[in-house]
């Protein structure tokens, strides 16, 4: 890893990735496959900083039941190449399960195993990471009028370093969202920190948990606080009279195609909202028709027992949360008539989705060469690098935070394969335009001329 010196310029990278996790894990190993086929003749030199002190991807939400809901097929390399070492079943061959999963006859792994994959093959890219190393900001190095490269400042327990790119890559992921006016607290939880936060009930008798939201992640919430804590009484929330199923079916799910991809990026601007209407029922606020069946069956069995722990309170809001020392007050608003419902609970816990990060925030004065649309949305190429003045030559890829211009997939698993592979292959165009051969980077950073 390269770092500033006094007196000393940094080396360059060819690309700096922002964040480690799935897709700049993929990433990673795209360079890593492409500079095993080419040598140190076209060798691409990168280096990933990941501000947690290992790899991890939703590590609050991973139950011990959930499952997956993309096929196994759509890891982190099949797509693109699937003769690939880094394939989830070389993963289960690693571990000895790949007859085991065969016969288990099924595409959706659990949860918390294809976690494991990852952290599998971030394992194998292990040396292009940073682990405990925040990119606190972005400075342009300017030569002729022209910036030619980008100084990444870095922040670990070692100070601040300064790391010089030709090429970035944003994959920074998403950020917990909780309604306006709501304060996190030891009472009020985002789902993404349930697992983290449950603990802390160890040796208590939670009486009440209150779960706000109607999608997959709400669901699976009610489903497991009710499992784990057999006293308690369980209260969904939710705007609809019940949970929507997720549309799965063999043709909804051609836009997760990559070749959908394509379609949505060259559609007229009033032909994707349509499509994202159209199809937003096949990953938002939608739950797996099985987990809305448990949770019917579950619900009706406890009403003939007249032992109701599963409450639904739909048609409604949560209008208001108080938190105190000892609970936190819900107050439940129908949407229909207005009565209010007062709820005096142990725990709220908002299943209310994630908001992408802002892929500017970082660059500082880098980001006035940006180009922004006629909504004020990052303007995005195909190869998903951001649109750019002709003031800037180096390139700034998005992964996540491209809905607007490429469609559903922008932060999904389903086409991360295909997306890292994009990338790669622009930003290795982009290198032999701009520079003659003898001028291409060995894979220490530095340069032939």
């Amino acid at each position: 890893m390269s770092q500033a010196r006094p007196g000393d310029a940094p080396a360059v990278h060819d690309l700096i990735g922002i964040g480690f996790g799935p897709s700049n894990v993929a990433m990673a190993i795209a360079i890593s496959e492409h500079n095993a086929r080419s040598g140190t003749q076209r060798a691409v030199t990168a280096q990933f900083f990941e501000q947690q002190p290992r790899f991890g991807w939703h590590r609050g939400m991973l139950i011990d039941d959930a499952t997956m809901q993309v096929s196994f097929l759509k890891d982190l390399v099949t797509l693109r190449n699937p003769s690939s070492e880094f394939s989830f079943l070389c993963y289960l061959k690693s571990k000895g399960r790949l007859i085991d999963f065969i016969n288990h006859k099924n595409l959706f792994p659990l949860r918390v195993e294809f976690h494991e994959y990852f952290e599998w093959a971030a394992a194998q890219v292990a040396g292009m990471v940073s682990y405990d190393h925040e990119v606190v900001g972005v400075t342009q190095v300017v030569r002729d009028g022209a910036v030619e490269f980008l100084d990444v400042t870095v922040r670990s327990g070692e100070g601040l370093t300064v790391h010089r790119a030709r090429n970035l890559v944003i994959g920074t992921g998403l950020r917990p969202l909780v309604p306006e006016g709501v304060e996190r607290g030891d009472r009020v939880w985002h789902n993404s920190e349930l697992l983290a936060r449950v603990g802390e009930l160890e040796g208590t008798s939670p009486s009440r948990f209150v779960v706000v939201g109607a999608g997959q992640s709400a669901a699976e919430n009610v489903a497991y606080l009710h499992r784990r804590f057999p006293g308690a009484e369980i209260c969904a929330v939710f705007s609809r009279y019940g949970y929507s199923p997720a549309d799965d079916s063999s043709f909804a799910n051609k836009i997760f195609d990559p070749d959908a991809v394509d379609e949505f990026y060259a559609a007229p601007e009033p032909v994707k909202r349509k499509l994202m209407g159209y199809h937003g029922n096949t990953n938002y606020s939608v739950v797996d028709i099985d987990l809305i069946d448990d949770l019917y069956r579950q619900m009706y069995q406890e009403k003939v027992l007249g032992t109701e722990r599963l409450r639904f309170l739909n048609v409604s809001r949560l209008a208001e949360v108080k938190e105190t020392p000892d609970k936190v007050r819900a107050t439940v608003k129908s949407l229909v008539t207005g009565e209010e419902t007062f709820l005096d609970a142990d725990v709220v816990v908002f299943a209310t989705g994630y908001s992408p990060a802002d892929p500017l925030g970082l660059l500082g004065e880098v980001a006035e060469h940006c180009l922004r649309d006629d909504e004020g949305r990052v303007r995005v190429e195909r190869d998903y690098r951001i649109a750019t003045d002709d003031a800037l030559d180096c390139g700034i890829y998005l992964q996540g935070g491209t809905e607007h211009t490429h469609g559903i997939t922008s932060a999904l698993l389903s086409n991360t394969a295909i997306r890292v592979g994009e990338i790669l292959d622009s930003l290795l165009d982009r290198s032999v335009k701009s520079a003659p051969d003898e001028a291409r980077p060995l894979t220490d950073g530095t340069s032939r001329t």
